[in-house]
């Protein structure tokens, strides 16, 4: 049974997330739907990561099987034909072999989230970006973020239907720098909990306003506490870049 790995592109704000829902449209439903139409053939979509409701998606990878082969650059196309005119493209479509697993083979994940501060909301950008109508210090929030760098109990940063077993993770980057005027904050690691990269922009957030100092945040990080947290992020600045295998 041949296996086929895709590197997809989406705008999350019409999507109810990644996973297939009891209600509304879905990412993955979409392209269950798409292999349908082009196929003919029933097959389940594993995605690397679950995205929530308004998330991006720049570099999601997915893989799914065929109970016969087609030409990987016929599967890209069918896909996109059939995906209009929802915001969802596939970007690369490969054959993949049999062990290969989108969620449980990478090795690494990068999200990217942006903030614009500015006093006018942006036209352009609309639910694409976090916009407050003021500055951040982002010295300030490039020097706390790497309080969080490495290896640590993450409950503070978790939502509270994280499903995950263990609140540890190592996070391997968590930068903050100016690019075109917005605030670019990048994370990477091997992988994240619910609302994880949201919930530390939050906090970050609350360090630019020096309503928090570096201290508070590594405070926050050590009670190992959800309520210690600061306000989750809104879902529209998220994107997930890119996956990494080995």
């Amino acid at each position: 049974m041949p296996r086929y790995r895709l590197t997809i592109e989406y705008d999350g704000t019409p999507f109810v997330g990644w996973q297939v829902q009891p209600d509304g449209v879905s990412v993955q439903g979409a392209l269950e739907t798409a292999v349908q139409k082009l196929t003919g053939e029933t097959a389940g979509i594993r995605g690397a990561g679950r995205t929530d409701a308004g998330v991006h998606g720049r570099g999601q990878v997915a893989h799914f099987d065929l109970a016969r082969e087609w030409p990987a650059d016929k599967i890209r196309d069918g896909l996109n034909f059939y995906l209009k005119p929802l915001p969802i493209v596939v970007l690369e479509s490969a054959a993949a072999p049999p062990d290969f697993d989108a969620r449980f083979s990478a090795t690494a994940r990068h999200y990217l989230y942006r903030i614009l501060a500015r006093r006018s909301p942006p036209a352009l950008e609309r639910n694409r970006v976090w916009w407050m109508p003021r500055t951040l210090d982002v010295d300030a929030m490039r020097e706390a973020a790497s309080v969080l760098v490495g290896r640590h109990d993450f409950t503070t940063f978790r939502a509270v239907q994280c499903q995950a077993k263990s609140p540890v993770r190592t996070l391997d980057r968590l930068d903050v720098k100016i690019v075109d005027g917005e605030i670019h904050i990048h994370a990477s690691a091997r992988s994240f909990l619910h609302n994880q990269v949201r919930s530390m922009v939050g906090s970050l957030k609350l360090v630019g306003e020096r309503k928090w100092s570096e201290t508070d945040l590594r405070t926050a990080l050590e009670a190992r506490d959800r309520t210690a947290c600061g306000p989750v992020a809104p879902a529209a600045g998220l994107y997930l870049m890119a996956v990494d295998y080995s």
